[in-house]
């Protein structure tokens, strides 16, 4: 998000104690070795040190007069010669003008000035003194800093957002119903007083809900924008500490700072995080995150009014927020994002296709119909997929084909180029083939094939891929069997071709089951009737699904299992009748894969058709290779174990099925 934000001067400076700490070390050790120990030390008279300097055992001494020893009382240092070794001695006696010449003589010693008791003083406590001063700056920074968190470890993190390049409805597309709710918001913010004089009051709260990536943030930025007021930008996860009480004190610091600059927005991104429902799961009554919603509540609707501040949040969970929250009074509004339809995809496709260079022959309208379930998070990835493909083959612009490889890596996945022998690729075409030719027979016309591929994509060793015409907004009966009959296409081509079958098809037996079992426990799709069997209960606290409760019998669960394995077995059977009649064509759209590895649905169209492929097969340039990690020495690249995960193919149904 383009932003400019204050800096975060409540964070202390990186911590340097341990550079502190080595200094100090390093000083202390340069003391240490400059100051011999009293054990290394000699004592010498002045007669000693005079015989052993005029016998050369000296290296090198100082002469320095003491006036508090009295007159011509001296002290004599340096370092002799031993049997162990130099050794450092010291001296002190009355020194004659006699004894001082033939010492100086000898040309290893050196006069010095007096010393006074201040200056013996200075030179011993010096390095601790300085040492001290080093140890103070350190603990008194370290202070400060701990002093500044503690004054604000209540205060908000909510920054005021500042947008290099102001965002308004025009930037947001594909939710024109969404954008209409909060412009009465932008309205009040402009002219108050206009609703103010029939009595109006503009909501306190609008809530923002939809699925991940349809563009809640993005609708409250443009509010502010449109609005021209400041937006304070928080996390949910921000109010809630290890310290009971903290987040309630950033509730209140944050309206209090949304007070001085009101009108506002206040903008609450995840508010499930903090507005999850009290008194469930593991937290009790008196936990942190209970006390900072309890703060939010009586911020957002107490005694204390709020004018000019308004609040917007954004969640995709809206289940689990405590009805208190959700009251009127609070978010009297809640405004529903949903996945953008066709239009909807289209116009955020032409918002985010500004900021690309796309080919005259790119049609959005075909781009739009093509990418069902898209959120528009997906869509400016795909374009943006699109652009780096098209940079890699060194193109100038975005293509169609740019964006018909990008779309299908989005939506099913980025292509493997595993290694498989002749025997794998066999088992996968066989298996594409049982899916491809089923939808081609039993297609009602609104979900033709795309494209059909044994090159590995995501988990699967190979695709079948599917895309409707028109958003599927009911589930049909007829149109839910002809799905689990596709599904059971690759396990029945296996059983016919090879006389065995193979854990390939373990996605599409997972999917069939569930799908079946949603038309039996949800849907009454079945001879138990419109009956809705098991409620799924969501735990609040941990924010997933730990059961589902049987609200019914064991007899009535024996009598799901048996209506689930009737749907699945008889479209099992009725894909084996279709398939045994037309083995040939199985056989024909088996080996077009084995030699093209990817075709089109219209090929497939055209060998159950024809016997023959009569449109040509168009092939991309392939990708600049990448570099390949090297072979560990020693190692057989063809022994180098596979990875077994992932069915060996798969019917890809389109995004958000």
């Amino acid at each position: 998000m383009p932003s400019d934000r204050e800096p975060d001067n409540d964070n202390p400076p990186p911590n340097t104690i341990l550079v502190w700490v080595f200094i100090i070390m390093a000083m202390f050790a340069l003391w240490f070795i400059k100051t011999p120990s009293a054990a290394e030390t000699q004592n010498k008279t002045v007669s000693q040190v005079m015989t052993a300097a005029e016998a050369h055992n000296i290296i090198q001494g100082t002469i320095r007069a003491d006036p508090t020893g009295g007159n011509n009382w001296s002290i004599i240092e340096g370092t002799i010669k031993t049997d162990k070794g130099p050794k450092h001695f010291e001296a002190q006696g009355r020194l004659t003008d006699e004894m001082l010449q033939r010492l100086t003589a000898t040309g290893v010693f050196s006069e010095q000035p007096a010393s006074t008791l201040m200056t013996n003083l200075l030179m011993n406590l010096l390095p601790f003194a300085i040492v001290m001063i080093f140890v103070y700056i350190v603990f008194l920074r370290q202070i400060r800093a701990a002093g500044k968190g503690a004054l604000n470890f209540g205060k908000s993190r909510a920054k005021m957002v500042r947008e290099r390049e102001k965002i308004t409805f025009a930037d947001v597309a594909g939710c024109d119903e969404a954008k209409q709710e909060v412009q009465e918001v932008v309205d009040f913010l402009k002219d108050p007083k206009k609703f103010q004089a029939v009595g109006g009051k503009i909501p306190k709260g609008v809530l923002l809900v939809g699925p991940p990536g349809t563009g809640k943030t993005l609708l409250a930025r443009a509010v502010a924008g449109e609005a021209e007021v400041p937006f304070f930008s928080i996390s949910g996860s921000d109010f809630v500490e290890m310290f009971v009480g903290v987040g309630a004190a950033r509730v209140r610091d944050m309206f209090e700072q949304a007070r001085k600059s009101a009108p506002c927005i206040v903008f609450v991104d995840e508010i499930d995080a903090v507005g999850r429902q009290r008194g469930a799961g593991l937290g009790g009554g008196n936990d942190e995150r209970e006390q900072t919603l309890n703060s939010l509540l009586v911020e957002m609707d107490g005694f204390d009014g709020r004018e000019g501040v308004i609040l917007v949040a954004a969640t995709n969970r809206p289940d689990v927020l405590d009805s208190a929250l959700m009251r009127p009074g609070r978010f009297d509004r809640q405004v529903f994002i949903d996945l953008p339809d066709i239009k909807g995809r289209e116009e955020v496709l032409r918002v985010h296709a500004k900021k690309f260079i796309i080919s005259d022959d790119v049609d959005l309208s075909v781009v739009a119909r093509n990418t069902p379930g898209f959120s528009g998070a997906d869509l400016a990835n795909l374009l943006n997929e699109a652009a780096l493909t098209a940079a890699r083959r060194d193109k100038k612009k975005l293509d169609k084909n740019d964006l018909d490889e990008a779309r299908d890596k989005v939506a099913f996945g980025r292509e493997r180029r595993r290694l498989m022998d002749d025997e794998d690729k066999k088992i996968t075409a066989y298996h594409e083939a049982g899916h491809a030719l089923l939808q081609a027979l039993i297609d009602d016309g609104q979900l033709p094939i795309h494209k059909v591929t044994i090159i590995p994509r995501g988990q699967s060793l190979g695709s079948t891929m599917f895309i409707p015409k028109k958003d599927f907004i009911h589930h049909q009966k007829s149109r839910l069997q002809n799905q689990i009959c596709v599904m059971m296409g690759g396990r029945v081509a296996e059983e016919l071709t090879f006389k065995d079958i193979t854990g390939g098809a373990v996605g599409d037996i997972q999917s069939a089951t569930k799908l079946a079992r949603h038309m039996v426990c949800d849907w009454g799709m079945s001879p138990l009737g419109p009956v809705a069997y098991g409620e799924t209960h969501d735990q609040v606290f941990l924010g997933r699904e730990l059961t589902r409760s049987q609200n019914y019998s064991e007899q009535t669960a024996r009598s799901i299992d048996e209506e689930i394995k009737k749907i699945i077995e008889a479209q099992y059977a009725r894909a084996r009748d279709l398939i045994k009649t037309k083995l040939d064509k199985l056989e024909l759209i088996a080996q077009a894969l084995l030699t093209h590895e990817t075709i089109d649905g219209v090929h497939v169209h055209e060998l159950i058709e024809f016997g023959e492929m009569r449109t040509p097969v168009t092939k991309q340039p392939p990708l600049p290779p990448k570099e390949e990690p090297t072979t560990p020495a020693g190692k057989d690249p063809k022994k180098i174990k596979k990875d077994g995960k992932g069915p060996e193919g798969a019917v890809q149904q389109p995004a958000g099925a």
